[in-house]
């Protein structure tokens, strides 16, 4: 006889009709979701969706109006005291006219559960600059010593605000790395990002925040899905004298079109439909391709739909 294993593990955040406005405007609108441990989770949403105040709330730098925040089950001040969560925003949160190394030195020395801060520097790329004044690094250098001070200790959930952004793609590239083995560690990674790319290749679950209110929450397929749409795109024949907008815009279950050159790109919620149509239209398509759409794709269309049902 065998049995299925049951995952009894507490969650990790619990947001519960949680909601926050600044005077008229409702940032966080009735705000339900919850994390699990080991999960690697992307917040995404256009400016003004509410990420950076969702993430203010996690982290007790702003109270909610109404509901409730736990993490860990306890409140998210006892949390981060305990040393449970370790937080990388976008900006703050350095020192000046201390070094890299007397900075994370600090932060070793206040965690609960702290690591050794050779071992910090290095995980987080900055051994090598470890003497530097911090308000000598640059921008991206910058990043990785807050990633660093996030990192400085044993923390459960560690809470990423735009982490990468001013970071090449190698050191981008670095850094993912570092939070993949977080998260096979048994840690939660929560991370608001602009760059959809990373959410697609990083995440095991994307959650769509739009107005305050949670969109979508899956797995980046299941996103991707969500938008109930595929791109289609060819060129046109050479023998054309030009493209016909008018009749591609007349083509059926057309979503959006982006012409550029001789390449003509769309967006189609019947995709064999459309394709129908267009070899009907008497245009000749070459090097046809039909796939689904990509994550930032995805993402405008829920959006944008989301939108038109609000006007």
């Amino acid at each position: 006889m065998t049995t299925t294993a049951v995952n009894t593990a507490p969650e990790v955040v619990g947001f519960d009709r949680v909601s926050k406005s600044y005077g008229s405007v409702r940032a966080v609108d009735g705000l339900t979701l919850a994390l699990n441990p080991g999960e690697t989770v992307a917040l995404l949403g256009p400016n003004g969706a509410g990420k950076s105040t969702t993430l203010d709330l996690l982290l007790g730098l702003k109270q909610p109006d109404s509901g409730t925040v736990r993490i860990f089950g306890t409140g998210p001040r006892e949390a981060i005291v305990a040393g449970r969560v370790g937080a990388m925003l976008q900006s703050g949160g350095l020192m000046d006219e201390v070094t890299v190394a007397e900075l994370v030195r600090l932060a070793c020395d206040l965690h609960p559960r702290p690591y050794k801060v050779s071992d910090v520097l290095s995980r987080a790329g900055v051994a090598q600059i470890a003497d530097r004044k911090v308000d000598k690094l640059s921008g991206g250098q910058a990043q990785r010593v807050r990633f660093a001070l996030a990192t400085a200790g044993d923390s459960d959930l560690i809470v990423l605000d735009e982490p990468t952004t001013g970071m090449d793609v190698t050191t981008r590239q670095a850094f993912w790395a570092t939070m993949r083995e977080q998260a096979d560690q048994g840690r939660t990674v929560l991370f608001a990002t602009h760059y959809l790319e990373e959410a697609d290749a990083i995440a095991d679950r994307v959650l769509v925040l739009h107005r305050g209110r949670l969109l979508a929450d899956g797995t980046a397929a299941e996103i991707k899905a969500k938008a109930g749409a595929r791109r289609i795109s060819f060129d046109l024949n050479d023998t054309d004298t030009g493209i016909d907008e008018t009749a591609l815009r007349a083509l059926p279950f057309l979503t959006h079109l982006d012409l550029s050159g001789a390449t003509v790109r769309i967006q189609s919620s019947d995709a064999d439909a459309t394709v129908h149509a267009l070899y009907g239209s008497g245009l000749y398509p070459r090097n046809l391709e039909v796939a689904g759409l990509g994550l930032e794709q995805a993402f405008v269309a829920i959006t944008e739909a989301e939108e038109a049902r609000n006007r």
